[in-house]
């Protein structure tokens, strides 16, 4: 056999752009990923990624500076998604960094010439679509059909010029595609906010918040697998307690490591820096399986 052929020289984009910091986001332009990206990141390059693993990939692999992923809905609740790839990036060093709060604003795009009477069939990504279920209830000949990000289903509709289609979307992405907007403010009710972390790889450097995004008060993000023994879910849960220190949000997903078995989410108001959560985190790691501190970072001012 011949001498082994030396592999090509592989390009990788730069984390920074002419001094801007390059921010993944899940979806297409226009997409609210990208809106975070903006709000949540100083100077942000926005970087448009086809799915939430590509974007844990950018930041694990120095492509982008930083990422923005949806991790909670106020209507839809939390993105399984998201919490699932957070802990397997864990070892790669993904953390938290930071959080934005984005307000969700769906319309009804669709082609010029198009009206309400007209469409037949509406397409978004799922969450999108239960977060404007009442007005699609209403509208019962609508065809209702998934797709990957609510940006990217109304570019599919202009790039098919697809008639009697229509997406639920952002309403300044008809403006960037070229929509009329059928219907406006369709999502149920006018709390509607979703929340995205801010990834960042450690050992890459300080990521620059925006100002309003980083004046938030402490909160710690951790996920914890329990002992299969009566208790120790109380005796988890005692760590905190004991020392004062609130859970603002407690929940359950299935382990990857064992059928039938689960591990824990909880979101911690403090600094895991902070001695007396610092004392509660070496309790908890003394009862459970495991502990993994996902990152502490400034919580989203709530005028965000």
């Amino acid at each position: 056999m011949g001498a082994p052929r030396s592999r090509p020289a592989v390009s990788r984009p730069e984390p920074t752009v002419a001094g801007r910091p390059r921010v993944a986001f899940q979806g297409e332009p226009g997409a609210f990923g990208e809106e975070a990206a903006l709000a949540a990141i100083v100077d942000a390059e926005p970087v448009a990624v086809a799915t939430w693993r590509d974007l844990f990939e950018a930041v694990r692999g120095g492509a982008s500076a930083a990422g923005v992923v949806a991790i909670e809905n106020s209507l839809g609740g939390t993105v399984r998604e998201t919490y699932d790839l957070l802990l397997e990036y864990f070892e790669a060093g993904v953390r938290i960094a930071g959080e934005v709060s984005v307000p969700v604003r769906l319309a009804l795009l669709a082609l010029p010439g198009e009206t309400l009477e007209s469409v037949e069939r509406v397409y978004s990504h799922a969450q999108a679509l239960a977060q404007a279920d009442e007005f699609l209830r209403a509208h019962p000949r609508f065809t209702v059909l998934t797709h990957y990000n609510t940006a990217a289903a109304a570019r599919m509709i202009v790039e098919r010029g697809e008639r009697r289609a229509a997406a639920v979307a952002s309403p300044r992405v008809a403006a960037l595609y070229g929509l009329q907007v059928l219907a406006a403010e369709i999502q149920t009710g006018t709390a509607n906010r979703t929340r995205f972390a801010v990834l960042a790889r450690t050992g890459s450097g300080p990521v620059p918040l925006s100002p309003a995004v980083a004046a938030g008060r402490p909160r710690t993000t951790l996920v914890w697998a329990v002992r299969n023994v009566p208790g120790s879910l109380y005796r988890c849960l005692g760590a905190f307690a004991e020392r004062g220190v609130n859970l603002s949000r407690l929940e359950s997903r299935p382990s990857r490591a064992a059928r039938w078995e689960y591990v824990f989410w909880a979101d911690l108001d403090a600094d895991a820096a902070d001695p007396v959560c610092r004392e509660a985190l070496v309790a908890l790691e003394r009862e459970a399986q495991l502990v993994r501190v996902l990152g502490s970072y400034p919580v989203a001012a709530e005028g965000q």
